[in-house]
């Protein structure tokens, strides 16, 4: 059926419903940028899944990603869905970024899944206030740490749920975990306010695939749930991810 979202459509949509709420409302904000187009800077945004939506709201985004082989999917995406002159890819990191990105001419930096596999967290969010400009805004997604240590303990990996449990990085195989506490502190010593703190993916991850392949108006109805907990401090806790918007 044409327009029918396919399973990694409806997945995809789960995932990521609650995070494009928060951006929607930093752009549909009132006077939020000098210029009808943002400038977005989309730190390891890979093959564009936000940076081509971005575009074609009509923004002009700078992807930076260290795979070549992702922004060479990234540049094919854009060019189908014709946004390939507001979409751009550079190869580097989040440590590239004073060097690439001019200081102050950022309006909104995507930093989504990056702040965990970095090895000083407090020098990236320097970086990145070091290219937005006054006013703008840093959307931060990541890794939370009280849902990793009940994955890890449910998974019957006891021993890296406690280790995990004490802040310790290598126990979660994957770098940093945070809690809302750390994440507030980092950015509040990096100079930021932060506006929104939501939280992401409180059920999606416990929600068997194949009911919301299956099940009609499943992926729809889940969506509606995380929307419905996502700014509910008590839900904070078991969200797999947090997601942070703040202000230059």
């Amino acid at each position: 059926m044409p327009g029918h979202p396919s399973a990694s459509e409806r997945r995809q949509s789960v995932r990521t419903g609650v995070v494009w709420d928060g951006l929607q409302g930093v752009l549909d904000a009132p006077v939020a940028f000098q210029e009808r187009q943002a400038h977005i800077i989309d730190i390891g945004g890979g093959t564009g899944g936000f940076a081509v939506p971005l575009a074609e709201l009509g923004h002009r985004v700078r992807v930076i990603d260290p795979s070549p082989d992702a922004l060479a999917s990234l540049d094919r995406r854009a060019a189908e869905r014709g946004v390939g002159d507001r979409v751009t890819g550079q190869q580097g990191d989040l440590s590239d970024l004073s060097e690439v990105v001019e200081a102050d001419s950022a309006d909104l930096v995507l930093c989504h899944g990056v702040l965990e596999v970095v090895d000083d967290p407090a020098a990236a969010l320097q970086q990145i206030s070091s290219v937005l400009r006054s006013g703008g805004h840093l959307s931060l997604l990541v890794a939370q740490r009280h849902a990793a240590v009940v994955a890890r303990a449910m998974a019957g990996h006891f021993q890296a749920a406690r280790e995990l449990l004490d802040g310790d990085a290598q126990a979660s195989g994957r770098g940093h975990r945070f809690t809302q506490q750390e994440v507030s502190g980092l950015l509040a010593d990096a100079g930021f306010e932060v506006t929104l703190v939501q939280a992401v993916r409180v059920f999606a991850d416990l929600v068997p695939g194949s009911l919301l392949d299956l099940e009609p108006g499943a992926a729809a109805s889940l969506v509606e749930l995380e929307r419905a907990v996502a700014s509910r401090p008590e839900y904070l806790p078991l969200a797999t991810q947090l997601h942070v918007l703040a202000r230059a």
